[in-house]
């Protein structure tokens, strides 16, 4: 993983494919974070110095050595399934608007987009639609306030097997989309699927106590999530604010996640909890029996908060989202039980994420133990009267349960197999009645190549 210094940071990509050449950006920077990539598969990021805003060459290809040899980097399938993104948003426009030109940039060849308008003030949202003109994005007016009541309401206007979110201060690779296809492709029991969260700017100390403190590039190496096969570097697992990505960058089987409920609608951006809400919802899917991957090729940019004003904001909101997490944990029984025996586990993690947030820069404000505290109970409380709002207005606040045994077969895998049992029904029983085989039609794998 690149660190990064404390100083105006250039943010780029260089694959190893490509003419190696000079880097020359603006002067004002000391610095270059690199996404290193091989035919558009990121290998690691790198950082390297910069004099004048001048790194040569020679110098980037050493910085680009460590990572070790381009050869050793698997290619992230691809696949052309039907994708329906999701951005549920709220009077954020000009943020939107560039975030819908990178989503449409895209290279998959069967893509459309669904723009969910939460509570807007205006019409700026549907204006910036509007503009795309594009037949493939599709605005909602949601009456509902809340990211999580947008993401439902996308995910219930959804026609596609797969559906992805992202929000709206987002900047998704052009490869993004194919290469979430592809990984359900080339992975049937895949319910959710997340990638990397990468900082598009650190050109301010704000920018790059963020990215520090906030830690959601969860790195390049491919990994799965289950309840069969917890990994063995997570102590608190499935209880792991993080660990298997965040709401930005997300990707469901539709089925699977419409059998958990969707996203809790008393958390979450839009509400007073302020977050929590893709944590819940990730380790719902997993206690429900499902089975999560992180996917290294499905990468985007996220444009952190440039200002001390908006860090403090969002620090402060992510504090009351993973408390009222917590009390969901809290209230649930079966959750709770399970909960408890990590508890000694989930102090250290809570004080790691501490330090982390400490060590992150002047920039970072300043947050002590009993602030903290206070915002985890605040968080709480505020979910606690939020949720019984919802549930009176028949709004989704869907319980945390664990999976029973003869049930954690997720359904689109009961009848995949079902479909191939019947196959194979279907062709003994013809070769019964005509006393000898009968030719089989020709078969390809599902469409996929090097990204």
């Amino acid at each position: 993983m690149a660190t990064t210094p404390d100083e105006p940071t250039w943010v780029g990509e260089l694959d190893r494919l490509a003419p190696a050449r000079d880097l020359v950006v603006d002067a004002s920077f000391g610095a270059a974070r690199l996404l290193v990539t091989v035919g558009g598969t990121p290998q690691g990021q790198v950082t390297v110095p910069l004099r004048d805003g001048r790194a040569g060459a020679a110098d980037l290809d050493a910085a680009v050595s460590t990572l070790g040899s381009p050869g050793l980097v698997e290619r992230a399938p691809v696949a052309a399934d039907p994708v329906t993104v999701v951005i549920a948003t709220r009077n954020r426009a000009d943020s939107l608007s560039r975030c819908l030109a990178a989503v449409l940039a895209s290279d998959h060849p069967a893509l459309s987009v669904i723009v969910v308008d939460n509570d807007p003030d205006d019409e700026l949202t549907e204006r910036v639609v509007a503009a795309a003109d594009s037949a493939r994005v599709r605005y909602v007016r949601e009456a509902r306030r809340g990211a999580s009541v947008g993401r439902n309401r996308g995910l219930a206007e959804a026609r596609t097997e797969l559906v992805a979110f992202t929000d709206d201060d987002t900047e998704v690779d052009p490869g993004w989309a194919s290469r979430i296809a592809g990984a359900f492709a080339a992975d049937p029991e895949l319910a959710c699927v997340s990638g990397p969260v990468l900082a598009a700017r650190l050109g301010s100390a704000e920018e790059r106590a963020a990215d520090v403190a906030l830690a959601w590039n969860k790195g390049f190496t491919a990994r799965r999530f289950s309840l069969d096969d917890p990994p063995v570097d997570s102590p608190i697992f499935p209880f792991a604010p993080g660990l298997f990505g965040i709401g930005a960058n997300l990707a469901v089987r539709a089925a699977a996640a419409r059998s958990v409920g969707g996203f809790d609608e008393a958390m979450g951006p839009g509400t007073p909890t302020h977050g929590g809400e893709d944590c819940e919802f990730l380790v719902r899917m997993i206690l429900a029996g499902h089975v999560l991957g992180y996917v290294p090729g499905a990468y985007l940019w996220h444009h952190h908060r440039p200002d001390q004003q908006a860090l403090a904001a969002q620090m402060e909101g992510y504090a009351l989202g993973l408390g009222s997490f917590l009390t969901k944990v809290a209230l649930s029984p079966q959750g709770r039980a399970v909960a408890l025996r990590r508890l000694p586990a989930a102090l250290a993690r809570l004080r790691h994420i501490s330090a982390r947030e400490a060590g992150a820069g002047d920039a970072m404000p300043e947050t002590g133990l009993a602030q903290r505290g206070s915002r985890f109970a605040r968080g709480g409380w505020a979910y606690l009267r939020k949720s019984r709002a919802v549930r009176h207005a028949g709004g989704v606040v869907p319980p945390l349960l664990l999976a029973e045994r003869s049930r954690t077969v997720p359904g689109h895998i009961r009848r995949a197999a079902a479909r191939a049992n019947a196959q194979q029904a279907e062709r003994t029983a013809g070769a019964t009645v005509t006393g000898m085989p009968q030719p089989r039609a020709a078969s390809c794998p599902r469409t996929a190549q090097p990204a």
